[in-house]
């Protein structure tokens, strides 16, 4: 029998979970074998996920039309579809839950990307959720905006797990891991447990590689002279996110070794992990795995699409390599401001915030439109 090399990560400290949830492997039976067999130890979802899951397929009809005889708005009726996938993969993930001393074991869902900017509005919604929901290994996905952290920070102090989205730059990780250091603080001087509290902070990759070699394709496209300027462009290409998360990774054990952290240790917290996300490698001319294998490392988590599993399953070259070349990964992404390479990685980051964010949201609206024309077709004459 071939060797599946997810399994072998999971010695170096890091956990592996599915960027995907849908009624199909949930029903089939495939997502139990993925989470018993195969090394899966959570999920995350998110809007275009479930777009691509509910939309056209008609496995969701019958509560569909549930909803409609109940004469049910269409949020309502979302929220029954995605409530329910969401609360069974949670009881599929249970006993990974309870194995790990609830380390792993999570199922993520996204408050509505529309409330991104309203803090809140994500409070609100995210205190539902984690009630309707009603599983102690939910976790509360919320972006890493300027008005998700002061959520964050609350949601936190309330005593909900909460996975921070949509992080591009370090220093939006560190206001990320402050957010939840802060969250922890302020149940403590409540009195109250913080020991059954968990989070990850969702670092992007490939995003910022794609959005970073097509600045660098335009510079080349409009013609190098000199071949020493060319070949500094292209020995950035397809580098920066992982030198990127090599030096948030440098940030994150900074802090996990800070006294404030150090204090609520004491008191029983759970370290927050860094989570590798949009991990599938979008340019054909890399190594399909690169996000996975050049990133493992201790207290991470990264979090694979289906096609990316396989491939890791098939082919991944594990190794602890987290914490190699971490002073070329320092360099590189000091070099970009190299007048001859001249990328502004701080305007990068913020252009990928607002993109993600609308990348979310399209989808979003796409499955209640797509849902109201299902329901117009599914509903009595």
């Amino acid at each position: 029998m071939a060797t599946n090399h997810l399994l072998e990560i999971k010695q170096y400290g890091q956990s592996i979970w599915i960027d995907n949830l849908t009624r199909d492997i949930i029903q089939s039976g495939e997502l139990k074998d993925l989470v018993e067999n195969q090394g899966i130890s959570g999920i995350t979802s998110n809007p275009a996920i479930f777009e691509k899951a509910i939309a056209g397929n008609v496995i969701y009809d019958a509560d569909i039309e549930a909803g409609v005889r109940a004469g049910s708005p269409i949020q309502k009726i979302y929220e029954s579809l995605v409530f329910a996938d969401i609360r069974n993969a949670c009881d599929i993930l249970r006993p990974v839950y309870e194995a790990s001393n609830r380390l792993d074991g999570y199922v993520s869902i996204e408050v509505p990307p529309t409330i991104a900017h309203d803090t809140e509005a994500t409070i609100a919604e995210a205190r539902r959720y984690f009630q309707e929901i009603d599983r102690e290994n939910l976790m509360i996905k919320i972006p890493g905006t300027e008005p998700g952290l002061p959520a964050v920070e609350q949601v936190i102090a309330e005593g909900m797990n909460v996975n921070i989205t949509l992080l591009f730059s370090v220093e939006s990780y560190i206001n990320t891991a402050w957010a939840y250091i802060r969250g922890l603080e302020k149940r403590v001087a409540q009195g109250k447990d913080i020991s059954r509290i968990a989070s990850v902070a969702s670092f992007f990759l490939s995003r910022i590689d794609s959005n970073v070699d097509g600045k660098i394709d335009a510079k080349l496209k409009k013609g190098v002279d000199d071949i020493a300027v060319e070949a500094k462009l292209l020995a950035v290409k397809g580098k920066v996110a992982i030198a990127n998360a090599k030096v948030a990774y440098q940030e994150y054990k900074k802090i996990i070794e800070s006294d404030r952290w150090q204090a609520l240790v004491a008191k029983g917290a759970t370290v927050q992990r860094l989570l590798w996300a949009s991990t599938s490698t979008k340019d054909p001319n890399y190594r399909d795995v690169m996000y996975i294998e050049e990133l493992i490392g201790r207290d991470t988590v990264n979090t694979v699409p289906p096609a990316t599993i396989k491939a890791c399953a098939d082919h991944c070259n594990v190794g602890d390599r987290l914490e190699t070349d971490v002073d070329k990964a320092y360099t590189l992404i000091e070099n970009l401001k190299d007048p001859d390479i001249n990328i502004d990685l701080d305007a990068v980051m913020d252009e990928l915030l607002v993109e993600g964010i609308d990348k979310f949201i399209q989808p979003f609206q796409s499955l209640m439109n797509s849902l109201e024309e299902k329901i117009k077709v599914l509903s009595p004459v």
